[in-house]
Protein backbone atom coordinates (compact mmCIF):
# COMPACT_ATOMS: atom_id res chain seq x y z
CA UNK A 1 0.00 0.00 0.00
CA UNK A 2 2.76 2.44 0.87
CA UNK A 3 4.32 1.98 -2.56
CA UNK A 4 0.99 2.76 -4.23
CA UNK A 5 0.61 5.93 -2.19
CA UNK A 6 4.19 6.89 -2.94
CA UNK A 7 3.55 6.50 -6.65
CA UNK A 8 0.42 8.65 -6.42
CA UNK A 9 2.40 11.39 -4.73
CA UNK A 10 5.19 11.12 -7.27
CA UNK A 11 2.69 11.45 -10.14
CA UNK A 12 1.18 14.55 -8.55
CA UNK A 13 4.62 16.08 -8.13
CA UNK A 14 5.16 15.67 -11.86
CA UNK A 15 1.76 17.06 -12.84
CA UNK A 16 1.97 20.08 -10.52
CA UNK A 17 4.97 22.35 -11.15
CA UNK A 18 6.93 22.70 -7.90
CA UNK A 19 6.77 26.44 -7.64
CA UNK A 20 5.12 28.76 -5.18
CA UNK A 21 1.39 29.27 -5.78
CA UNK A 22 0.47 32.75 -6.95
CA UNK A 23 -1.55 33.34 -3.79
CA UNK A 24 1.61 33.02 -1.69
CA UNK A 25 3.53 35.33 -4.00
CA UNK A 26 0.73 37.90 -3.82
CA UNK A 27 0.54 37.84 -0.02
CA UNK A 28 4.29 38.08 0.46
CA UNK A 29 4.34 41.73 -0.60
CA UNK A 30 1.70 42.68 1.98
CA UNK A 31 3.47 40.71 4.69
CA UNK A 32 6.90 42.15 3.86
CA UNK A 33 5.48 45.67 3.89
CA UNK A 34 3.87 45.18 7.29
CA UNK A 35 7.01 43.65 8.77
CA UNK A 36 9.19 46.44 7.40
CA UNK A 37 6.87 49.12 8.75
CA UNK A 38 6.85 47.62 12.22
CA UNK A 39 10.59 47.01 12.32
CA UNK A 40 11.32 50.55 11.10
CA UNK A 41 9.45 51.82 14.17
CA UNK A 42 11.79 50.05 16.60
CA UNK A 43 13.71 52.19 19.08
CA UNK A 44 16.93 51.44 20.91
CA UNK A 45 20.41 50.54 19.67
CA UNK A 46 20.73 50.53 15.90
CA UNK A 47 22.79 47.35 16.16
CA UNK A 48 19.80 45.55 17.65
CA UNK A 49 17.43 46.94 15.03
CA UNK A 50 19.82 45.91 12.25
CA UNK A 51 20.21 42.41 13.69
CA UNK A 52 16.45 41.88 13.89
CA UNK A 53 15.93 43.22 10.35
CA UNK A 54 18.70 40.97 9.05
CA UNK A 55 17.00 37.93 10.56
CA UNK A 56 13.42 38.77 9.63
CA UNK A 57 13.69 40.54 6.28
CA UNK A 58 16.44 38.44 4.70
CA UNK A 59 14.16 36.16 2.70
CA UNK A 60 11.81 33.44 3.94
CA UNK A 61 8.66 31.72 2.74
CA UNK A 62 6.32 33.82 4.96
CA UNK A 63 4.25 30.66 5.20
CA UNK A 64 2.96 31.22 8.74
CA UNK A 65 1.68 34.77 8.22
CA UNK A 66 0.23 33.71 4.86
CA UNK A 67 -1.68 30.95 6.61
CA UNK A 68 -2.95 33.46 9.15
CA UNK A 69 -4.26 35.80 6.46
CA UNK A 70 -5.79 33.00 4.38
CA UNK A 71 -7.41 31.39 7.42
CA UNK A 72 -8.95 34.75 8.33
CA UNK A 73 -10.37 35.00 4.82
CA UNK A 74 -11.58 31.40 4.89
CA UNK A 75 -13.58 32.19 8.03
CA UNK A 76 -15.18 35.19 6.34
CA UNK A 77 -12.92 37.92 7.70
CA UNK A 78 -10.81 40.66 6.15
CA UNK A 79 -7.19 39.57 5.80
CA UNK A 80 -6.02 43.06 6.78
CA UNK A 81 -7.36 42.38 10.27
CA UNK A 82 -4.90 39.48 10.58
CA UNK A 83 -1.72 41.25 9.46
CA UNK A 84 -0.49 42.07 12.96
CA UNK A 85 -1.05 38.48 14.10
CA UNK A 86 0.71 37.13 11.02
CA UNK A 87 3.71 39.39 11.50
CA UNK A 88 3.88 38.42 15.17
CA UNK A 89 4.00 34.75 14.20
CA UNK A 90 6.79 35.45 11.75
CA UNK A 91 8.78 37.12 14.53
CA UNK A 92 8.38 34.06 16.77
CA UNK A 93 9.45 31.82 13.89
CA UNK A 94 12.47 34.04 13.18
CA UNK A 95 13.50 34.10 16.83
CA UNK A 96 13.39 30.31 16.91
CA UNK A 97 15.63 30.06 13.83
CA UNK A 98 18.19 32.49 15.27
CA UNK A 99 18.43 30.52 18.50
CA UNK A 100 18.37 27.12 16.74
CA UNK A 101 21.37 28.19 14.64
CA UNK A 102 23.53 29.00 17.69
CA UNK A 103 26.61 26.86 18.46
CA UNK A 104 24.96 25.46 21.59
CA UNK A 105 22.05 24.19 19.46
CA UNK A 106 22.42 23.19 15.79
CA UNK A 107 25.60 25.25 15.15
CA UNK A 108 24.55 26.27 11.64
CA UNK A 109 26.55 28.71 9.54
CA UNK A 110 24.05 29.26 6.73
CA UNK A 111 20.40 30.31 6.70
CA UNK A 112 18.45 31.28 3.56
CA UNK A 113 21.70 31.29 1.63
CA UNK A 114 23.27 33.89 3.94
CA UNK A 115 25.47 33.70 7.07
CA UNK A 116 23.43 32.98 10.19
CA UNK A 117 22.99 35.88 12.60
CA UNK A 118 25.56 34.72 15.15
CA UNK A 119 28.14 34.42 12.36
CA UNK A 120 27.36 37.95 11.17
CA UNK A 121 27.01 39.73 14.53
CA UNK A 122 28.37 37.42 17.22
CA UNK A 123 26.58 35.11 19.64
CA UNK A 124 25.63 37.76 22.21
CA UNK A 125 23.70 39.87 19.71
CA UNK A 126 22.05 36.79 18.22
CA UNK A 127 20.77 35.75 21.64
CA UNK A 128 19.56 39.25 22.48
CA UNK A 129 17.95 39.81 19.08
CA UNK A 130 16.07 36.53 19.44
CA UNK A 131 14.89 37.54 22.91
CA UNK A 132 13.71 40.90 21.58
CA UNK A 133 11.81 39.28 18.72
CA UNK A 134 9.83 37.17 21.17
CA UNK A 135 8.74 40.12 23.29
CA UNK A 136 8.01 42.30 20.26
CA UNK A 137 5.68 39.63 18.86
CA UNK A 138 3.40 39.97 21.87
CA UNK A 139 3.50 43.77 21.65
CA UNK A 140 2.31 43.58 18.06
CA UNK A 141 -0.85 41.61 18.87
CA UNK A 142 -1.93 43.83 21.78
CA UNK A 143 -3.61 46.58 19.76
CA UNK A 144 -5.56 48.86 22.15
CA UNK A 145 -8.16 49.47 19.42
CA UNK A 146 -8.79 45.73 19.06
CA UNK A 147 -11.62 43.89 20.75
CA UNK A 148 -10.33 42.81 24.17
CA UNK A 149 -11.67 39.28 23.82
CA UNK A 150 -9.93 38.76 20.47
CA UNK A 151 -6.70 40.22 21.84
CA UNK A 152 -6.80 37.87 24.81
CA UNK A 153 -7.42 34.86 22.57
CA UNK A 154 -4.55 35.80 20.25
CA UNK A 155 -2.17 36.27 23.18
CA UNK A 156 -3.12 32.91 24.67
CA UNK A 157 -2.79 31.18 21.31
CA UNK A 158 0.63 32.66 20.56
CA UNK A 159 1.93 31.99 24.07
CA UNK A 160 0.79 28.37 23.99
CA UNK A 161 2.31 27.76 20.54
CA UNK A 162 5.60 29.39 21.51
CA UNK A 163 5.90 27.27 24.63
CA UNK A 164 5.08 24.12 22.70
CA UNK A 165 7.64 25.02 20.05
CA UNK A 166 10.31 25.32 22.76
CA UNK A 167 9.19 22.04 24.34
CA UNK A 168 9.61 20.37 20.96
CA UNK A 169 13.10 21.82 20.62
CA UNK A 170 14.00 20.38 24.03
CA UNK A 171 12.81 16.94 22.93
CA UNK A 172 14.72 17.26 19.65
CA UNK A 173 17.96 18.50 21.23
CA UNK A 174 18.06 17.14 24.78
CA UNK A 175 15.49 14.33 24.90
CA UNK A 176 13.35 13.78 27.99
CA UNK A 177 10.91 11.24 26.57
CA UNK A 178 9.12 8.60 28.60
CA UNK A 179 11.31 5.51 28.98
CA UNK A 180 8.94 3.28 27.00
CA UNK A 181 8.52 5.67 24.04
CA UNK A 182 9.14 4.15 20.62
CA UNK A 183 11.15 6.05 17.98
CA UNK A 184 7.92 6.76 16.11
CA UNK A 185 6.26 8.15 19.24
CA UNK A 186 9.28 10.31 20.03
CA UNK A 187 9.34 11.67 16.49
CA UNK A 188 5.65 12.58 16.46
CA UNK A 189 5.75 14.15 19.93
CA UNK A 190 8.78 16.25 18.97
CA UNK A 191 7.34 17.67 15.79
CA UNK A 192 3.74 18.09 16.91
CA UNK A 193 5.34 20.62 19.22
CA UNK A 194 8.49 21.92 17.52
CA UNK A 195 7.05 22.49 14.05
CA UNK A 196 3.31 21.89 13.96
CA UNK A 197 2.35 24.01 16.99
CA UNK A 198 3.23 27.33 15.34
CA UNK A 199 1.59 26.36 12.04
CA UNK A 200 -1.54 25.26 13.89
CA UNK A 201 -1.52 28.57 15.76
CA UNK A 202 -1.20 30.49 12.47
CA UNK A 203 -4.45 28.96 11.23
CA UNK A 204 -6.27 29.37 14.53
CA UNK A 205 -5.12 32.98 14.96
CA UNK A 206 -6.45 33.78 11.51
CA UNK A 207 -9.79 32.32 12.52
CA UNK A 208 -9.76 34.28 15.77
CA UNK A 209 -9.08 37.53 13.86
CA UNK A 210 -12.21 36.78 11.81
CA UNK A 211 -14.23 36.11 14.97
CA UNK A 212 -14.96 32.67 13.53
CA UNK A 213 -17.61 30.25 14.70
CA UNK A 214 -16.68 27.16 16.71
CA UNK A 215 -17.17 25.01 13.61
CA UNK A 216 -14.93 27.22 11.49
CA UNK A 217 -12.21 27.28 14.13
CA UNK A 218 -12.37 23.50 14.47
CA UNK A 219 -11.93 23.11 10.71
CA UNK A 220 -8.94 25.47 10.68
CA UNK A 221 -7.42 23.68 13.68
CA UNK A 222 -7.63 20.27 12.01
CA UNK A 223 -6.19 21.73 8.81
CA UNK A 224 -3.33 23.39 10.73
CA UNK A 225 -2.44 20.27 12.67
CA UNK A 226 -2.31 18.18 9.50
CA UNK A 227 -0.22 20.58 7.42
CA UNK A 228 2.04 21.31 10.40
CA UNK A 229 3.13 17.69 10.68
CA UNK A 230 3.18 17.33 6.88
CA UNK A 231 5.51 20.32 6.65
CA UNK A 232 8.03 18.60 8.93
CA UNK A 233 7.93 15.30 7.06
CA UNK A 234 8.54 17.13 3.77
CA UNK A 235 11.36 19.07 5.47
CA UNK A 236 12.96 15.80 6.55
CA UNK A 237 12.68 14.41 3.02
CA UNK A 238 14.22 17.58 1.58
CA UNK A 239 17.11 17.24 4.03
CA UNK A 240 18.09 13.88 2.54
CA UNK A 241 17.25 14.52 -1.12
CA UNK A 242 18.27 18.13 -1.88
CA UNK A 243 21.57 19.98 -1.98
CA UNK A 244 22.71 22.79 0.30
CA UNK A 245 22.84 25.14 -2.70
CA UNK A 246 19.22 24.42 -3.62
CA UNK A 247 17.81 24.67 -0.10
CA UNK A 248 19.93 27.60 1.12
CA UNK A 249 21.01 25.91 4.34
CA UNK A 250 23.09 22.89 5.31
CA UNK A 251 21.42 19.58 4.47
CA UNK A 252 22.06 16.09 5.82
CA UNK A 253 22.99 17.39 9.27
CA UNK A 254 20.13 15.72 11.16
CA UNK A 255 21.12 12.31 9.88
CA UNK A 256 24.78 12.95 10.69
CA UNK A 257 23.87 14.08 14.21
CA UNK A 258 21.82 10.95 14.81
CA UNK A 259 18.53 12.84 15.20
CA UNK A 260 15.23 11.11 14.65
CA UNK A 261 13.77 11.95 11.24
CA UNK A 262 10.81 10.58 9.31
CA UNK A 263 12.91 8.99 6.55
CA UNK A 264 15.22 7.55 9.20
CA UNK A 265 12.39 5.99 11.24
CA UNK A 266 9.86 5.09 8.53
CA UNK A 267 11.91 5.13 5.32
CA UNK A 268 11.35 7.45 2.33
CA UNK A 269 8.40 5.56 0.85
CA UNK A 270 6.34 5.44 4.04
CA UNK A 271 7.25 9.06 4.81
CA UNK A 272 5.87 10.11 1.43
CA UNK A 273 2.75 8.04 2.10
CA UNK A 274 2.25 9.93 5.35
CA UNK A 275 2.61 13.22 3.47
CA UNK A 276 -0.19 12.17 1.12
CA UNK A 277 -2.42 11.10 4.01
CA UNK A 278 -1.94 14.37 5.90
CA UNK A 279 -2.46 16.36 2.73
CA UNK A 280 -5.82 14.70 2.18
CA UNK A 281 -6.82 15.17 5.84
CA UNK A 282 -6.01 18.87 5.68
CA UNK A 283 -7.98 19.45 2.48
CA UNK A 284 -10.96 17.47 3.74
CA UNK A 285 -11.04 19.52 6.95
CA UNK A 286 -11.63 22.86 5.19
CA UNK A 287 -14.12 21.70 2.54
CA UNK A 288 -17.04 22.82 4.77
CA UNK A 289 -15.67 26.39 4.58
CA UNK A 290 -16.60 26.48 0.89
CA UNK A 291 -14.94 28.49 -1.87
CA UNK A 292 -13.23 30.77 0.64
CA UNK A 293 -11.00 27.84 1.59
CA UNK A 294 -9.67 27.27 -1.94
CA UNK A 295 -6.44 29.24 -1.32
CA UNK A 296 -5.75 27.07 1.75
CA UNK A 297 -6.21 23.95 -0.37
CA UNK A 298 -3.89 25.37 -3.03
CA UNK A 299 -1.26 26.17 -0.42
CA UNK A 300 -1.57 22.68 1.09
CA UNK A 301 -0.92 21.11 -2.32
CA UNK A 302 2.22 23.21 -2.76
CA UNK A 303 3.50 22.39 0.72
CA UNK A 304 3.22 18.67 -0.01
CA UNK A 305 5.50 18.77 -3.07
CA UNK A 306 7.87 21.68 -2.31
CA UNK A 307 11.60 20.99 -2.66
CA UNK A 308 12.97 23.71 -0.38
Amino acid sequence: MSLVLYNLLAVHAIIDPICEPSILEDLRGEIESDLSMRLDALTGPKSLQDAIKYSVLNGGKRLRPALTLLSCQAAGGDKCDALAAGSALELIHSFSLVHDDLPAMDDDKLRRGQPTLHIKTGEAMAILAGDAMMSLAFQWITDPQQDVSIGNQLTQELADATTRMIVGQVYDTLGGFAADSTPAQKLKLTHQNKTAALIRAACRMGGICADSSDEQLKALTTYGEAIGLMFQIVDDLIDVTQSTEHVGKATGKDQQAGKLTYPGVFGPDESKAQVLHLRNEAKKAVIPLGDLAHPLIELCDYMAVRTK
